[in-house]
């Protein structure tokens, strides 16, 4: 998946903006790269947190992303790093089957910024951005359904749905409606045409954030599937990582750090203790909360990157535990859209 690395949601609009890289002294001081060490940067992007990991100590890295133009927009820092980079084309959740076929196992630190890039966001052929006219596209890598294909096929209650639970706005139902009167007309086929639609329904209010802006997250993240592809993420980086290996997320929205926190407050809890039993039951902790709470943005970054505004970073370092069974933590996920044949409104 390619990375925020300094977009949120309500950045979504894609407007120009240099790339920074949101609370990389933040990243960096939980991270705690060393001499030696091998790192994972599952969200690649723009290299920002690549090229302060390697900045950091003599280590090596090896990124992820699933996203081809961002690998190859990376062969410049993999010849600075002169062999201690791989870049990598796949999907972050295989974070862990990529190390070990790379022979780069165990970890000793996964970094992973979770939403679009801006690099994404400026490539109007690419079809994330409302600002931008271009295909009605989103797809972080080259294949599957893309946005245009969601909204041409789900019907008014899954749009409904997939409007409300992945772009939690409160608008969908009518917005949904509208897109279906549209598209009986004439394909929704342009970034664009899909926005004019949504803002007819929803009213922008000054200083508050496109009216487009929850619509097209949550078709975005249901073309990438963000979100079961984060939660297979934080189960292979348990997997992957040494002991005294540090796990840093950095989320841009609620699903994702809904997600996160649960994660970290499942695998850091002692076992319950029955009065009835002499011992715990449950698996051992696999991890140590390193951040105490959520880590934000100080007030000097937000004012020179407003992007970085939304961003929240969990921390945690793992522990000698084995790693919990299976990837118990897909309840986290937003419920199904309706079955097709359900009743339509």
């Amino acid at each position: 998946m390619t990375t925020g690395h300094g977009v949120g949601p309500a950045d979504a609009a894609g407007g120009p903006a240099r790339h920074l890289p949101v609370m990389l002294a933040e990243v960096l001081a939980h991270l705690a790269p060393k001499d030696a060490g091998r790192y994972v940067d599952g969200t690649f992007g723009a290299g920002g947190y690549t090229r302060g990991i390697l900045n950091a100590a003599d280590c090596r890295v090896l990124a992820i992303d699933r996203d081809p133009t961002a690998i190859a927009a990376g062969a410049d820092l993999v010849a600075e790093a002169a062999g201690r980079l791989t870049l990598v084309n796949d999907r972050f959740s295989r974070l862990d089957a990529v190390a070990q076929e790379h022979d780069f196992s165990p970890l000793d630190g996964v970094v992973l910024d979770i939403g679009v890039s801006s690099m994404q966001l400026d490539q109007a052929e690419r079809g994330f951005s409302f600002r931008r006219d271009g295909p009605l596209d989103m797809r972080m890598g080259d294949t599957g359904p893309s946005a245009a294909d969601l909204v041409a096929t789900l019907d008014e209650v899954q749009l409904a749905h997939l409007i409300w639970s992945l772009g939690e706005e409160r608008h969908s139902r009518p917005i949904a409606r509208a897109i279906v009167k549209a598209r009986g007309e004439s394909p929704i086929t342009r970034t664009a045409q899909l926005a004019e639609i949504v803002t007819r329904i929803v009213w922008q209010k000054p200083g508050e954030m496109h009216p487009a802006t929850r619509t097209f997250q949550a078709l975005r993240i249901a073309v990438n599937e963000e979100l079961s592809e984060l939660v297979q993420a934080l189960v292979a980086a348990e997997r992957a990582l040494a002991p005294g290996g540090r796990l840093v997320v950095v989320t841009f929205h609620s699903l994702e750090d809904r997600i996160v926190k649960t994660f970290l407050s499942n695998r850091s809890k002692a076992p319950s203790a029955s009065r009835h039993l002499p011992q715990a039951e449950g698996p051992e902790p696999a991890f140590r909360l390193v951040a105490k709470g959520v880590v934000e943005p100080g007030p000097d970054e937000v004012a020179g990157n407003p992007r970085a505004r939304s961003a929240k970073l969990r921390a945690a370092e793992r522990t000698n535990a084995p790693a919990h069974p299976g990837g118990d933590l897909m309840g986290l996920l937003p419920a199904p859209p309706p079955q097709r044949h359900g009743r339509r409104r």
